[in-house]
C-alpha cells in the first residue's frame, strides 16, 4: 500500500511539473501521454476492486487522486463487456492508456454552432482502439464515444485537466440531435461501492 502511495504521490508531482511548464495543450499532451504509459507499466496502483462496475450503468469508476483547487483528476475506469458511453466531452484536456483489455474510441466533430440549448448535430469522423500501454490523447473539445466489445472486463487509465465534476461537459444523441449534461460521482477510493462515470 505504501508503494502505491508513494507511485502516485510521485506521479502527481510530475504531473504538476508538465502542467505548469508546458508551453501550450499540445506540448501538454505530449509530455503527459509517456508519463501516464510509465505509470501504467508500474501497476502498483492496480487493484481487483478496479475491475468492479456497476451492471446498470455498465462501468466503474476508481478515483486516485483529485487535487484540492479542482485540476488534475486522476481515475482508473472498468468497462463491462459490451458495455461502454455515448458521445461525451470532458471540457478540459484527458489522456487516457489502455490497461487490460481493448476500449474502442470513436470519434465526433460537432457540425451545428452550439448555440441552442440542448441541440446538437454530430458527426462520425474516425475510431481508433487502444489496448493495454497504448495512449490516447484527447485535446479540449474532443468528443468521444467508449465501447468494450470484448467478452471480458476492460480497464483503463486516465487522467483529467480539472476534476470532471467542476466542469461543464456535456453528453450527446446524435441520432435525435440531443445534448445534456453530463456529470459524475466517481468512487472516493478503490474498493469502494458505486460510480456514475468515466
Amino acid at each position: 500500500m505504501e508503494s502505491q502511495q508513494d507511485d502516485i504521490q510521485s506521479f502527481v508531482g510530475e504531473l504538476r511539473k508538465i502542467v505548469h511548464d508546458a508551453a501550450n495543450e499540445a506540448e501538454l499532451l505530449s509530455l503527459v501521454g509517456p508519463l501516464v504509459q510509465r505509470m501504467v507499466q508500474k501497476r502498483s496502483w492496480l487493484s481487483a476492486e478496479m475491475y468492479e462496475a456497476d451492471s446498470e450503468l455498465g462501468y466503474g469508476t476508481t478515483l486516485l487522486h483529485a487535487e484540492p483547487d479542482q485540476s488534475l483528476f486522476v481515475v482508473v475506469d472498468s468497462w463491462l463487456p459490451g458495455r461502454g458511453v455515448p458521445p461525451h466531452d470532458h471540457d478540459t484536456w484527458a489522456v487516457v492508456v489502455g490497461v487490460d483489455g481493448t476500449e474502442r474510441n470513436l470519434f465526433w466533430q460537432r457540425l451545428d454552432d452550439a448555440l441552442l440549448p440542448g441541440y446538437a448535430e454530430l458527426q462520425l469522423m474516425g475510431e481508433r482502439c487502444i489496448t493495454d500501454g497504448e495512449a490516447l490523447l484527447l485535446p479540449s473539445g474532443s468528443i468521444h464515444s467508449v465501447i468494450n466489445e470484448t467478452e471480458h472486463t476492460s480497464l483503463s487509465f486516465h487522467v483529467y485537466g480539472r476534476h470532471l465534476n467542476f466542469t461543464e461537459r456535456r453528453q450527446f444523441d446524435p441520432e435525435n440531435n440531443l445534448e445534456r449534461p453530463f456529470k459524475i460521482a466517481p468512487r472516493a477510493s478503490h474498493g469502494a461501492a458505486g460510480a456514475q462515470l468515466p
